[in-house]
């Protein structure tokens, strides 16, 4: 009887509680004990007043870009809410970051025309920074985001509007959580964005754990996540390649059949 490649292996989870299925159960698949903190909770921004008012010219755009799965949710809601349908209104072109931000804005109706081969910023440029000028673009993602997107996309002569979909928060939770999970023992942490970096860190902070983690391996979802860790002191162990939940799940077996 063949021995599944994670059999064992005790592997934190750090999404928020509501994304955290398709990488729980494809570990646990192949063997593993996912342990799952949660360092991310999404809520509403300070303030709806830039969203309504996007949400409600969206016709006066060029482009919307979506930047996550969270964006596309939290953006129909909001038109929920305010009672106005949803829909791609004619000559608006939609960009998705990702497969999954892709599928969820299928799923409300829009027809996407880009998306960019890598789940990076940099990636997405590539392919709109050149039909930039004198665009008209809706921008919506998380607040406290990097600004490489709209800054290039401004350089190129593009009128951009960066709209706050709402907030990624640390659960009040997460540091006991985070303190369990230690105490039983990780062989390995995920992470599947710069905000799971950061909150892990502060709730480390918060418990009084050292950061990072003694004898645990990070596995990182993607360059820009493997940045953050860097910047934060932790070497990530192994990288996944393509930058989506399949590559990181592949990236924590590839990380233990090296050892």
């Amino acid at each position: 009887m063949s021995v599944l490649p994670l059999a064992g292996r005790r592997v934190l989870v750090t999404r928020a509680a509501h994304q955290a299925g398709k990488l729980r159960d494809g570990l646990r698949a192949l063997g593993a004990m996912p342990v799952e903190v949660p360092v991310l909770e999404i809520r509403p921004p300070e303030s709806f007043e830039a969203l309504d008012a996007a949400l409600l010219g969206l016709g006066n755009y060029d482009w919307l870009i979506l930047t996550s799965a969270n964006t596309v949710r939290a953006i129909a809601e909001r038109a929920a809410a305010l009672g106005i349908a949803l829909a791609q209104p004619v000559g608006l072109k939609v960009a998705a970051v990702g497969e999954a931000t892709a599928d969820a804005a299928r799923d409300f109706g829009f027809v996407i025309s880009f998306i960019p081969e890598s789940y990076v910023a940099e990636s997405l440029l590539h392919g709109l920074v050149d039909h930039a000028a004198g665009r008209r673009i809706f921008l919506a993602r998380a607040a406290v985001a990097r600004d490489v997107i709209p800054d290039a996309l401004r350089a190129a002569g593009a009128q951009v509007d960066v709209v706050d979909a709402y907030r990624n928060v640390m659960p009040e939770a997460a540091p006991e959580k985070l303190c369990a999970a230690l105490a039983d023992g990780i062989d390995a942490a995920t992470f599947t964005s710069s905000s799971s970096v950061m909150h892990l860190a502060d709730a480390a902070r918060a418990a009084g754990i050292m950061w990072p983690f003694a004898d645990v391996a990070a596995v990182s979802i993607g360059p820009i996540t493997s940045a953050t860790l860097r910047e934060l002191g932790w070497e990530p162990a192994v990288e996944a390649n393509p930058s989506d939940i399949p590559g990181l799940i592949a990236a924590v077996v590839r990380l233990f059949e090296s050892r």
